[in-house]
C-alpha cells in the first residue's frame, strides 16, 4: 500500500526490451536509501519490485499487463518519474489509500495558470473509470494523491501547488501526454457491494 505523497522526483536511466517487458533502471536517492531485493517502489503510481539496487539507482521488471494498462512502456531515457515506497504500518496516512494498481490512463487537455486560483491540470478519463470520481474527491495521478477541484465534461481538474510542482514530474506534462489514473479503490468497493443489492 501506497499513500500517493511522493518522496522524491527519479529519473529513467534506461528502459529496455526483454522477451516477459521490460526492465527499467530508474536513478534515485531517497526510495534507495533502506532498500533491499524484493521490496516494492512504485514508480508513477505503478508498483514494481526492486530486482537489483546501488546507491543511486535501481532495477525493476515490468511486465506486459503492466504495460498496457499504464504508461511505463511509453518512457524514454531521460524521463522523470515520481517515487514512493510503500507506506508502514506506523506512518500517517497524508494522502490516500493508493495500491499502486494502476486501473488505466488518461490524457492531459491543459496544464498551467488556467485562472486566479493557481496551476490547474486537466485531464480526461475513460469513460468506465469516470463513474469513480466526484468532487473534492481523491484520485491518483502518475502516483500523486490529488483532490479533485471539479469534475469536467469528460474527466477531472485538479489544482496542483507549488510543492507538488516541486516535487513530482506533473508540472512538465504536455497536452497529449499520458498519465497513470488510480482511482479511490473505496469507490470500486462501494459499487461491488452495491451490485449485490442490486441482484
Amino acid at each position: 500500500m501506497f499513500t500517493g505523497i511522493i518522496e522524491e522526483r527519479g529519473e529513467i536511466e534506461s528502459i529496455t526490451r526483454t522477451p516477459d517487458g521490460v526492465r527499467v533502471r530508474v536513478g534515485a536517492s531517497a526510495v534507495v536509501a533502506d532498500a533491499s531485493i524484493g521490496d516494492s517502489i512504485a514508480v508513477n503510481g505503478v508498483c514494481l519490485t526492486v530486482v537489483e539496487f546501488g546507491r543511486t539507482h535501481f532495477v525493476a521488471d515490468a511486465m506486459p499487463e503492466t504495460l498496457s494498462r499504464s504508461n511505463l512502456g511509453k518512457l524514454s531515457q531521460g524521463d522523470g518519474v515520481n517515487l514512493e515506497r510503500p507506506m508502514t504500518l506506523n506512518d500517517r496516512l497524508d494522502g490516500h489509500i493508493v495500491q499502486g494498481h494502476v486501473d488505466g490512463i488518461g490524457t492531459v487537455v491543459a496544464n498551467g495558470t488556467t485562472d486566479e486560483d493557481g496551476h490547474h491540470l486537466i485531464v480526461s478519463l475513460p469513460p468506465e473509470l469516470r463513474r469513480y470520481t466526484i468532487e473534492k474527491g481523491s484520485i491518483t495521478l502518475d502516483g500523486a494523491s490529488l483532490t479533485i477541484a471539479e469534475l469536467t465534461t469528460d474527466g477531472v481538474d485538479v489544482a496542483l501547488i507549488p510543492l507538488t510542482l516541486e516535487l513530482t514530474s506533473l508540472g512538465e506534462r504536455r497536452p497529449g501526454d499520458v498519465l497513470n489514473i488510480e482511482v479511490d479503490m473505496v469507490a470500486k468497493y462501494v459499487e461491488r457491494m452495491l451490485e449485490a443489492y442490486r441482484q
